[in-house]
């Protein structure tokens, strides 16, 4: 048994938290849903916040995604339910995948639905995949349903992959450039050292800094790895509070070139998810409170959840998005005449495709820039020790050409 923290709202608007005890966190949620609380956060008791995700237990989103569009071929072919999951338990690719579709098999067959089925393996189908199979269970159009959300999950695999791109390209960069930097100050600057203590005489300042970078960075080495986990473990612990992720989250998404990258990858998520939830018959305050557990930014999900609440009253999800100030005035507009022409599904599988580009744009210009950044930098840096190594010779030149 676990003890998760959890924050949350009742139906009639007001805040609660407490501590639940159950085995695992799916269960947390399921007994919080049916005390009709919106859970807002949960988090084990010493760590962050967790929700559920796309694949698990060694499955990846590619093979739920394939075991998806599969399944919806199969069903549109016109072959048994039960005989579409025996196939797919045999041609899966992992076996541990194909365990999770022989138990859900087996389900069925006892006369359990495909979404109640599905739902004893929560941490390889979330809320959102179990959600849009109930969904096309009563509307009658499981195949449809299950095209459409093979489809959101190669998108929105394709997308994380983008955004980690991003992130990756600069810290990929920055490390090459820092290790170049140290390989120069631990090993060739102590050589010019040596010998210029042995030449004696007042060295120039820019020539005194380096040699001191050299100096610290040889006998001190462990004091900035000790520095630098520290940092590392202190982000980590206070990420793990709500107002830490908040703060970080915030501070994510408004940072210069990579913060563009980001929340629009963010936008993107959000109203792929949600277009894709209503469009499979999801109501509206089921497809919120999934979209914002699955929005991936504290400060987003928080938004998403202020809509959820402006619906719940009568209102509608454009004002509190636009309230919010994190969404661009494109997508709370688009979203608000979604609204209006009752299209909102068409309307936000719109935005998301505008945003899926810009996301590209975005990386491509990320990395253009990162580029020539990074080249003047490191030139920067190697020439500005270079140029400090090689004063003091043209010191000790000027000295020697004036003595004869």
């Amino acid at each position: 048994m676990a003890v998760f923290l959890w924050k949350g709202r009742t139906l009639a608007g007001e805040s609660q938290s407490g501590e639940i005890e159950v085995g695992r966190q799916e269960e947390a949620l399921e007994l919080l849903r049916k005390k009709r609380i919106l859970v807002t956060s949960l988090r084990p008791k010493s760590g962050g916040m967790t929700m559920p995700k796309l694949g698990g237990s060694g499955v990846g989103t590619k093979d739920l995604a394939i075991f998806t569009r599969q399944f919806a071929t199969m069903i549109s072919a016109g072959l048994p339910l039960v005989a579409c999951l025996d196939i797919l338990a045999k041609q899966a690719s992992k076996p541990s995948f194909g365990k999770v579709i022989a138990d859900t098999t087996r389900e069925v067959e006892a006369g359990s639905t495909l979404s109640d089925a599905l739902g004893k393996h929560k941490d390889v189908f979330d809320d959102l995949f179990r959600n849009m199979v109930a969904a096309g269970e009563a509307g009658g159009v499981l195949d449809e349903i299950l095209m459409r959300l093979s489809t959101y999950i190669e998108k929105a695999d394709a997308l994380k992959r983008k955004v980690q791109s991003a992130m990756v390209y600069p810290a990929v960069v920055l490390s090459v450039a820092g290790g170049a930097t140290a390989f120069m100050l631990i090993f060739i600057i102590p050589t010019f050292a040596k010998m210029f203590t042995d030449f004696g005489g007042e060295l120039p300042l820019p020539t005194k800094i380096v040699l001191i970078m050299s100096d610290i960075l040889v006998h001190w080495w462990w004091a900035g790895v000790l520095a630098m986990v520290g940092t590392g473990i202190a982000l980590q612990r206070y990420y793990a509070t709500e107002n830490g992720m908040r703060v970080i989250d915030g501070f994510l998404i408004k940072m210069p070139i990579l913060g563009d990258v980001l929340l629009k990858g963010a936008v993107a998520r959000f109203t792929r998810t949600l277009g894709t939830l209503i469009a499979s018959g999801v109501p509206i305050l089921g497809g919120l409170e999934i979209t914002a557990r699955t929005a991936g930014n504290k400060v987003i999900a928080e938004a998403i959840m202020s809509a959820r609440a402006s619906i719940r009253e009568g209102e509608t999800v454009s004002a509190p998005l636009k309230a919010s100030g994190v969404f661009p005035p494109m997508v709370t507009q688009m979203i608000a005449v979604g609204e209006q022409t009752g299209a909102l599904d068409e309307m936000l599988t719109k935005i998301a495709a505008f945003y899926e580009q810009e996301v590209d744009t975005a990386v491509d210009t990320l990395t253009s820039i990162i580029e020539p950044v990074m080249i003047v930098v490191m030139g920067g840096i190697v020439g500005g020790m270079v140029v400090a190594m090689y004063l003091p010779m043209f010191k000790l030149i000027n000295v020697v050409a004036g003595g004869n």
